[in-house]
């Protein structure tokens, strides 16, 4: 499958003028250069300069994408200058999907050598409103135009985090009642048997939207589709294409490394994505926005994947 870069443009176009925002996880990847990415933009001195590719490839890629999501975000609460900085290389009708910072979404954090003497223990802000206001909430004050979903990503919960799903839609339930209102806040699970019908109510009570993921422990996205009540908003449709159910993140690292090809189709994902940017096009209710970020993980290149899922959503 050929990459046809101004073909996309003018899909991805006609689509966010429709209020479908179609976009991948984070965008600096070596892999699209030649692709998505002009190298002879980031010459310096007669070489090829990773720096200035890093620092500036965004404005490149919002010539193309009118969304993206910022994963970054999940690792490190954004400062001002950061979110300036992204702000400053996109156009005035760009919106941006963050995930909130994995302070805030972490129970336990991680035996993960990045988490130093926190590995393995238990974390006391999880669910902390007041930190998620003034270290996240706050910096993105002056951006707020610019964002059009922020995402509470959880990680699989285990039996000894949360014995029964109830016991974390309790616990999701105070923290929403408890943050600041007015902001297009989502939520992502990882735990299957979680996508109950009291955690849809939940995010329903709270105007909060429930993220569609494809990921290795979840339901295709076809699936979650039609479970009754997972459209918890009106104005709102989110979801993020990661990975193939059952397949480890770490397997399609290795698979699919640097992300230059498409080596993997999944039809049912494109499809379930294709049909995602459809229904959000067609009609366009007043105000609603639809967001489909899509992952190099998934197939292999987001950019041939995204290519796909419109060229199906146009013929929908």
């Amino acid at each position: 499958m050929n990459f046809e870069l101004e073909r996309m443009r003018t899909g991805v176009s006609a689509l966010s003028g429709s209020g479908v925002f179609v976009g991948t996880s984070s965008w600096k990847y070596a892999g699209w250069r030649g692709m998505l990415y002009d190298m002879a933009r980031y010459v310096y001195r007669g070489k090829f300069s990773e720096a200035r590719f890093e620092r500036r490839c965004l404005t490149e890629y919002a010539e193309v994408f009118k969304t993206v999501c910022v994963d970054a975000a999940y690792y490190k609460f954004p400062g001002e200058d950061y979110l300036q900085g992204l702000v400053s290389q996109v156009s005035e009708d760009f919106l941006f999907g963050f995930k909130v910072t994995d302070a805030i979404t972490l129970k336990r954090f991680p035996n993960l050598p990045r988490f130093g003497d926190k590995a393995g223990k238990s974390n006391p802000e999880f669910l902390n409103a007041e930190l998620f206001a003034s270290s996240f909430l706050a910096p993105c004050e002056p951006f707020r135009k610019h964002i059009g979903i922020l995402m509470f990503e959880f990680s699989h919960f285990h039996a000894a985090d949360y014995p029964r799903g109830r016991e974390f839609v309790t616990a999701l339930d105070q923290f929403l009642t408890a943050i600041p209102k007015g902001w297009p806040y989502g939520v992502e699970i990882r735990n299957k048997s979680f996508l109950h019908p009291d955690y849809f109510a939940v995010l329903q009570k709270h105007g909060v939207t429930h993220v569609f993921t494809s990921w290795e422990g979840m339901p295709a996205i076809d699936e979650q589709l039609v479970i009754p009540g997972s459209f918890t908003t009106e104005d709102r449709v989110a979801a993020r294409l990661l990975l193939r159910p059952g397949r480890a993140y770490a397997r399609a690292v290795e698979m699919f490394s640097p992300y230059a090809e498409l080596r993997d189709p999944y039809p049912e994902a494109r499809r379930a994505g294709a049909r995602l940017m459809a229904s959000g096009a067609r009609p366009p209710a007043k105000g609603k926005r639809t967001f489909v970020f899509v992952n190099n993980r998934l197939e292999g290149n987001a950019l041939h994947t995204i290519q796909a899922m419109i060229e199906l959503a146009q013929t929908a």
